[in-house]
């Protein structure tokens, strides 16, 4: 084989090896885009979807529709099946025609309290010593009804009078307060404060703050104002009352005794 020979077989077969090349390039170049404009289904929101809406009620509300879309233009991250965030909460917006991803969705721990206000419900929180927050009994989920002691002037001529009632029943605790150490426990109860959270809608809101900032703390040590534990289970409500000097005196007595206390005055 002269050298010119063997330059012309390198040559041809160089050009072979080219060919074969691009034509196996060309092949999977057209997969590929083939692959990338075959549709894939995913889930886009029906409608606006609110941070905090928790996946179920997305799913039973209906805020999301199936849609068929290019896999190319398939956001990462998109779901398919509403299996996918059933149990949990989204923590952003997602506006109407968006695909849903998983990353605007966190499990209800992450959220905290938020996962649990929903509708007209809110939170807040209240600052009071620990006897009237039942500090180390009170856990997050308990519910409490709100006492409240009042001070009303009668007459016109400056005589108050005192009444207490169950202002506000059946609130949810959102986050409970701190246990009473044994350090604190020595203090005097007016030098501490504990927090506790609680859910009420935005009605009881105004009417718990009226309580907290208007109760007669001079009729009492402990603020005039304290949260009562309802049972786990089974919990019900006596009918609704009003109690003053009058009814704690005269309730239960006979006609007689009452009037002996009455006449007495």
């Amino acid at each position: 084989m002269t050298y010119q020979f063997r330059n012309v077989v390198i040559a041809i077969s160089l050009g072979l090896l080219a060919a074969i090349l691009t034509t196996v390039y060309v092949t999977n170049y057209r997969k590929s885009v083939q692959h990338g404009q075959q549709d894939v289904g995913v889930l886009v929101a029906a409608s606006d979807i609110p941070a905090g809406t928790s996946g179920a009620a997305i799913v039973s509300g209906h805020m999301l529709v199936q849609k068929t879309i290019p896999r190319t233009a398939l956001v990462p991250g998109a779901i398919s099946s509403p299996d996918q965030i059933a149990r949990l909460v989204s923590t952003q917006e997602v506006m109407v025609g968006e695909q849903v991803t998983k990353s605007r969705f966190a499990s209800s721990n992450e959220l905290g309290v938020r996962a649990q206000l929903k509708g007209t419900l809110r939170a807040i929180q209240i600052a009071a010593n620990p006897n009237q927050v039942l500090a180390g009994t009170l856990k997050a989920g308990d519910h409490v009804d709100l006492v409240g002691n009042m001070k009303v002037d009668t007459n016109g001529g400056g005589d108050t009078k005192h009444y207490d009632r169950v202002v506000l029943r059946d609130l949810l605790v959102l986050r409970a307060p701190a246990a009473v150490d044994a350090k604190s426990a020595t203090l005097s109860s007016s030098s501490q404060s504990f927090n506790v959270m609680l859910a009420v809608t935005d009605s009881q809101a105004s009417k718990l703050l009226f309580v907290v900032k208007n109760s007669d703390p001079n009729s009492s040590p402990d603020g005039g104002w304290a949260l009562q534990l309802r049972p786990v289970t089974n919990a019900a409500d006596s009918p609704e009352n009003i109690e003053s000097i009058e009814t704690v005196l005269l309730d239960g007595l006979s006609p007689a005794e009452r009037a002996r206390v009455i006449g007495g005055r």
